[in-house]
């Protein structure tokens, strides 16, 4: 992947995007591993990610991230306050792995990683919020190991495997934002009970 045309461009802004929505951390990390064990290779501006310093950060918030994750009512806090960083170091992420490619392609990258980000992560915190509503923890629990699991295959397919990543992708998106549109009518539901006792 060291000079990435249009659909390898494509692919990491949406792959990396977003598993980034759902993990920051674990993309960091499998980005960073993968090119450390030169299993994929990444663009130039993105082969920091495999430094010592950087994956020792990436691995030690992951370990933070994934036991809040555990925790109900701790993971929509943690979500709430990854609402402001997910999204733009989804955007930086795109925008560095577009360097060798013209401006527009890299604005166009970025802009399109924040958006994916955006949307995994909502519907990751808006799925968790109606998921911590339920008083036992075992849901909670396979919501974050399938959310991991999930960001770290995104994130070597986006690396492998472009047009498959663009679909797969795709297909997640229009999931999300159905999954977005119910959770926003079951909340505004709830609201409309609570205000009316």
């Amino acid at each position: 992947m060291g000079g990435m045309n249009p659909v390898q461009t494509l692919s990491l802004a949406l792959g990396a995007g977003f598993s980034s929505g759902l993990n920051l951390y674990a993309t960091i990390a499998t980005l960073g591993l993968l090119q450390r064990f030169g299993i994929v290779h990444l663009p130039p501006a993105l082969q920091v990610l495999s430094h010592p310093w950087v994956l020792g950060i990436a691995i030690a918030l992951y370990a933070l991230e994934f036991l809040a994750d555990k925790i109900p009512y701790i993971d929509t806090i943690w979500d709430a306050i990854h609402t402001l960083i997910r999204p733009p170091a989804a955007a930086l992420l795109a925008y560095s792995a577009a360097g060798s490619a013209p401006p527009e392609w890299r604005w166009g990258a970025a802009l399109l990683a924040g958006g994916v980000a955006l949307t995994s992560h909502g519907t990751k915190a808006s799925t968790r919020a109606a998921v911590n509503a339920s008083p036992e923890p075992f849901s909670n629990w396979a919501l974050s190991f399938g959310e991991d699991l999930l960001a770290v295959w995104l994130t070597w397919m986006a690396s492998a495997h472009p047009i498959a990543t663009i679909m797969v992708v795709g297909f997640l998106l229009i999931l999300a934002i159905f999954l977005l549109f119910h959770l926003f009518r079951f909340l505004r539901r709830a609201l409309q009970r609570l205000l009316v006792t």
